[in-house]
C-alpha cells in the first residue's frame, strides 16, 4: 500500500508548483480556507492528471476536500508535507514557488496534519495473535531446552516463510497451514527426544582409526595403489564446484557417536607440499599461507559424507605445522549420529589440473628411477605417490567420549530439575515446563489437557518417562506455545499485561522467550513501571543474546537474509568462494551494527564512518593492508569510499544479480531500505530491461531511453541516479574504475531535490545532508520489527516523537532501540 501512496504523494506534491494564494499562519483550518486557498491550485495544476478523465497513480483530486476526515486523506496530506519539507517537490525541472510561498504552504499543511492526528479517533486496542516465525521458534526451543543447536534445526522441514516489506514477523503473513501443523508435531517429537534421549550418564568410549581410510569412490582405487589407503587425504577447499577430495570422512565411523555429548577429537595430521613451484593457475595454493585443517560434523541422513552438508559448524581449525605429522586436539559437542569430517579450508578450488601438472613433473624428475608399474599408472596415482601435490594428510584419528561438564545436562535440568525423574512429580514437571513454554502461568484447564496426554500414553502401555515426554510434546504443539498472545492488562488502559510485555521485549531484543528475571518481574506486575522496564531494556541489550536482534533486524532492514540467493558467478568471482566471502561479508555488517549498539554510536555512521570490521580475506577484497588472519578486528579506514553501509560488501552483493551490477536494482534498494520511499511498481505494459546489457558501458544510454517512456520517467529519474552512485562497486563489492567490457564508469548524478554528486563520496555527503529522511526510515522499520506488524498512519505521531527524542539524546543507535522499546506503541496491542 505504501508504494502506491508514495506515488500519489509525489503527484500531489506537484500541485504546489506555482501556488500563488497567500496563506497566513493564523488562517483557520476549515473548508472555507481550503476552498479559497488550496482548491484553486488543485483546479489549475492537478485536475488534468488527477481528475474525472485521468487518474494518475489511481488518485483523483477533484473530489478532495477538507477537513481530513479519514486515514486515506491523512496519508495523502502527510506524504505531501514530507516531500515538501525534503525539497523533493516540486521537482527541479518544474517552476519553483518562492521560499515564502512554499513555507506558507508547509506551515498550513503542518497545522492541518497535526490537527488531524490530534482529533483522530483511536479504536480500542485489539489483541494481536501471531505465531512464532521460524527464526523465533528456533531461538525459543534453544532457550527453553538450554540446547546446543549447532547440528539441529527443528524448523528445517517447515515451509518457507513469507515476508512483507522484508519483515519475517508480521502477523498477517504468518499463516498456519495443515502442513505446518504436521511439521510442528514432527519438530516437537525431535526436540523432546533430543533433549531427553537418555536418563543415565553414558560411559565414555574410545574409537581409534589409523589406516584403511576409505573415501569417495574416485579416490579409493587411486589411494589404494598410491599408499594402500594408509592415509586420509584432503585436496580441495570445502566449497568447490566438484568436491574432489574436499571433505575427508571417517567412513568406518559413518554411524557417528552413540549419544549427544562432548567429545575429544585428536587428529594426527600433516601439511603436505605446502611449498611448490607449479604454475599458480594450475596449482593455485598459496605457499605463503599455512595449511588450515578444519573439523566439521557430518551425518548420513544428509547424504554422502564426502559432500557438503547443511550443518558444518567449526569444531576446530588448526594451522598445520610444516615439520611433519603433529597431533591436534579439540573438545566439542557432537549430536547423536554425527561424526567428524576433515576439510582443507584454504585448499585449491580445482585440484584436478594440479594432478596432471604434478604427475608430469614427477615423471620428468624421476625418469627411469620411477618403478615401471608406477610410470604406467593413472596420472593421479603418480601425483599422489611421487609428486608434490599440496594436500592435507591425516595419519590417525582418535575420538573419546561422551563427557559432560555438568550432570544432569542443562536440558534435563530445564525440564526435570537437578534430580532423577520421579513419576509422582509428572504434574509438577509439566506445570513448570508449561509456564515457561507458554510465557505465562498455564491455566488449570491447559495443565489438565497435558495430563490427559500423559494418562492416555500410560493406558496404552508406555512407561512413565515416555508418557511424560508425550505431555511435553503436546505442550510444544499447543497454540499457547506456537502463538504470541498479547492480552491487555485491563479493559480501560488497552495496554499489554506484564507477561505479554515481557514477551514483546524479549522477542524484539533476543528473538526468543523471556528469561527468569523478566518472568519474575512480570509475575510481580513490575514491568509496567517505566524505570524498571527501561533497566530491563538496557540489561537485555548488554546481554550476548542481543546479537540475535542485530542479525534478525539486519535481515529485515538491509535484506541480508537474501545474501547468497543469487550466488556470484564462479568464473568471474572464484575468490568469493575460495575465501568464504559470503560469511565474511555478513559478519562485517553484523559486527559494525553490534558495535553501534554497544557503543551507542551515531546512526550517521550507517551512512558514513571512518572504520569497519574485517578479516584478512575481506581486507584483500577492499584493498586494505596490514590485516592478517581469519579473526575479525576493528580497522580504521583511510579510503572515504568504504565508510558506512554503502561501502560494505554485504550490501553491495545483495543488491547485485550475481553476474554484474544493475543501477536499477541498487537504486530501488536504496529507496526502499535506506530512505523509506519505495517507488511504484512498473506499469504492466512496460518491457523490462534486457538483463544481457546490465553492467555494459552503455548502461546510462539504455536507462536514458527507458526514462524517455513517460510512464517510466517519474520513478526512474529517482531510482537511476542513486544506483549509479554505487556503480564503481562490482557485483561482490570490489572497486572498479571501468567496466569489464571497457568504458569508464560515471557515478555522478543528482538527487530529486537537485543536489548534485560526482561519486560515492559526494553521494554519502548528500545523504548526510538529508539524514532526517534516513533516520525516519530506520525508525519506522525498527518500530515495525519490534511490533510485528506493518506501520500505519496512526503510528506517525509516535515515530515523530521517537525521532525528536533521539535528536535530544544525541542520535545514538542504542538510544533509538531504547526509545522504540519504551514508546507508547510498544506497550499497546
Amino acid at each position: 500500500m505504501k508504494t502506491d501512496l508514495q506515488a500519489s504523494a509525489i503527484a500531489l506534491a506537484l500541485l504546489l508548483v506555482g501556488f500563488a494564494p497567500k496563506i497566513h499562519a493564523t488562517e483557520p483550518l476549515d473548508n472555507l480556507t481550503y476552498q479559497s486557498s488550496i482548491r484553486p491550485f488543485l483546479d489549475t495544476y492537478c485536475i488534468r492528471c488527477h481528475g474525472p478523465e485521468k487518474q494518475k497513480g489511481e488518485r483523483r483530486f477533484d473530489v478532495l476536500s477538507y477537513p481530513i476526515s479519514d486515514d486515506d486523506k491523512l496519508i495523502d496530506f502527510q506524504d505531501m508535507l514530507d516531500l515538501l519539507n525534503l525539497g523533493d517537490m516540486p521537482p527541479e525541472e518544474e517552476k519553483q514557488p518562492g521560499d515564502s510561498e512554499k513555507q506558507a504552504v508547509i506551515n498550513w499543511l503542518t497545522r492541518a496534519v497535526d490537527h488531524a492526528y490530534d482529533t483522530r479517533e483511536e479504536e480500542p486496542g485489539e489483541t494481536i495473535l501471531r505465531r512464532l516465525s521460524h527464526r523465533e521458534y528456533f531461538n525459543t526451543v534453544r532457550d527453553l531446552f538450554q540446547m546446543d543447536m549447532s547440528m539441529f534445526d527443528p524448523t528445517e522441514s517447515f515451509p518457507g516463510e513469507r515476508t512483507i516489506e522484508h519483515l519475517d514477523n508480521v502477523g498477517e503473513t504468518l499463516v498456519t497451514s495443515g502442513y505446518l501443523l504436521r511439521k510442528y508435531m514432527t519438530a516437537a517429537d525431535a526436540v523432546v527426544e533430543k533433549a531427553l534421549s537418555f536418563q543415565k550418564m553414558p560411559d565414555p568410549q574410545t574409537w581409534r582409526f589409523d589406516g584403511d581410510f576409505k573415501q569417495q569412490s574416485e579416490l579409493n582405487r587411486r589411494h589404494q595403489r598410491a599408499h594402500g589407503q594408509r592415509y586420509l587425504n584432503v585436496y580441495e577447499a570445502p566449497n568447490t564446484l566438484r568436491h574432489f577430495g574436499s571433505h575427508g570422512p571417517l567412513l568406518a565411523f559413518e554411524d557417528g557417536v552413540p549419544h549427544g555429548g562432548t567429545y575429544e577429537i585428536r587428529v594426527l595430521a600433516e601439511a603436505m607440499n605446502r611449498y611448490h613451484d607449479f604454475d599458480r593457475k594450475r596449482v593455485p595454493n598459496d605457499p605463503e599461507d599455512p595449511m588450515l585443517l578444519r573439523i566439521v560434523p557430518g551425518h548420513r541422513r544428509f547424504g554422502a559424507l564426502h559432500l557438503p552438508q547443511p550443518y558444518e559448524a567449526d569444531l576446530g581449525t588448526f594451522e598445520l605445522s610444516d615439520d611433519g605429522p603433529q597431533w591436534y586436539t579439540t573438545r566439542v559437542w557432537l549430536d547423536e549420529g554425527f561424526s567428524p569430517r576433515f576439510t582443507y579450508v584454504n585448499g585449491s578450488m580445482n585440484i584436478r589440473p594440479g594432478f596432471r601438472e604434478a604427475s608430469n613433473a614427477a615423471l620428468k624428475r624421476l625418469g627411469d628411477s620411477m618403478p615401471e608399474e608406477d610410470r604406467e599408472a593413472d596420472y593421479m596415482v603418480i601425483a599422489i605417490k611421487h609428486g608434490v601435490i599440496p594436500h592435507i594428510r591425516i595419519h590417525e584419528v582418535e575420538i573419546n567420549g561422551p563427557f559432560y561438564d555438568e550432570w544432569p545436562t542443562p536440558s534435563w535440568q530445564a525440564m526435570i530439575g537437578d534430580e532423577e525423574f520421579n513419576p509422582r512429580k509428572t504434574k509438577r514437571i509439566l506445570k513448570n515446563f508449561a509456564d515457561k513454554a507458554y510465557r505465562r502461568p498455564a491455566s488449570k484447564e491447559e495443565l489438565a489437557s497435558l495430563m490427559k496426554v500423559v494418562t492416555s500414553r500410560l493406558d496404552s502401555g508406555h512407561d512413565p518417562f515416555d508418557a511424560l515426554k508425550g505431555g511435553l510434546k503436546a505442550a510444544l504443539c499447543s497454540p499457547a506455545f506456537l502463538y504470541l498472545e498479547e492480552p491487555v492488562s485491563n479493559k480501560t488502559s488497552y495496554r499489554l499485561d506484564d507477561y505479554a510485555l515481557a514477551s514483546r521485549l524479549s522477542y524484539f531484543l533476543w528473538g526468543s522467550m523471556p528469561d527468569e528475571e523478566l518472568f519474575s518481574l512480570a509475575k510481580k506486575n513490575r514491568l509496567s513501571d517505566p524505570d524498571v522496564f527501561n533497566k530491563q531494556i538496557l540489561r537485555m541489550i548488554e546481554d550476548d543474546r542481543s546479537a540475535r536482534f542485530v542479525s534478525g533486524f539486519l535481515d529485515s532492514w538491509l535484506t541480508l537474509r537474501s545474501l547468497g540467493d543469487t550466488p556470484p558467478d564462479r568464473g568471474k568471482f572464484e575468490h568469493y568462494y575460495a575465501q568464504d566471502l559470503e560469511h565474511a561479508m555478513r559478519r562485517e555488517t553484523e559486527l559494525f551494527t553490534k558495535d553501534a549498539l554497544d557503543g551507542n554510536k551515531s546512526v550517521s555512521n550507517f551512512l558514513d564512518a571512518n572504520y569497519s570490521f574485517m578479516n584478512e580475506s575481506l581486507a584483500k577484497l577492499y584493498g586494505v593492508s596490514n590485516v592478517e588472519g581469519r579473526a575479525f578486528r576493528k580497522v580504521s579506514l583511510s579510503d572515504p569510499r568504504r565508510g558506512g553501509l554503502l561501502g560494505q560488501a554485504s550490501v553491495l552483493t545483495v543488491t547485485a544479480n550475481g553476474v554484474d551490477t544493475s543501477p536499477v536494482l541498487r537504486g530501488v534498494w536504496l529507496l526502499e531500505n535506506l530512505l523509506g520511499t519505495p517507488p511504484s511498481p512498473p506499469p504492466p505494459d512496460v518491457e523490462p530491461l534486457d538483463p544481457d546489457i546490465r553492467g555494459a558501458k552503455t548502461i546510462r544510454d539504455q536507462l536514458q531511453k527507458h526514462r524517455n517512456v513517460t510512464s517510466c520517467n517519474e520513478c526512474h529519474r529517482k531510482i537511476d541516479p542513486l544506483g549509479f552512485a554505487l556503480e564503481n562497486f562490482d557485483a561482490i563489492g570490489q572497486w572498479r574504475n571501468e567496466y569489464e567490457e571497457g568504458g569508464d564508469i560515471d557515478a555522478s548524478g543528482s538527487l530529486p531535490n537537485g543536489s548534485d554528486f560526482h561519486d560515492i563520496v559526494d553521494f554519502k555527503k548528500a545523504l548526510l545532508e538529508r539524514k532526517g529522511e534516513f533516520v525516519h526510515a530506520l525508525t519506522e522499520k525498527m518500530l515495525a520489527y519490534a511490533l510485528g506488524r506493518r506501520i500505519e498512519i496512526s503510528d506517525r505521531p509516535e515515530i515523530d516523537s521517537i525521532i525528536e527524542s533521539l535528536g535530544k539524546h544525541g542520535g545514538g543507535f542504542r538510544d533509538l532501540v531504547v526509545l522504540v522499546a519504551s514508546s507508547d506503541a510498544f506497550s499497546r496491542p
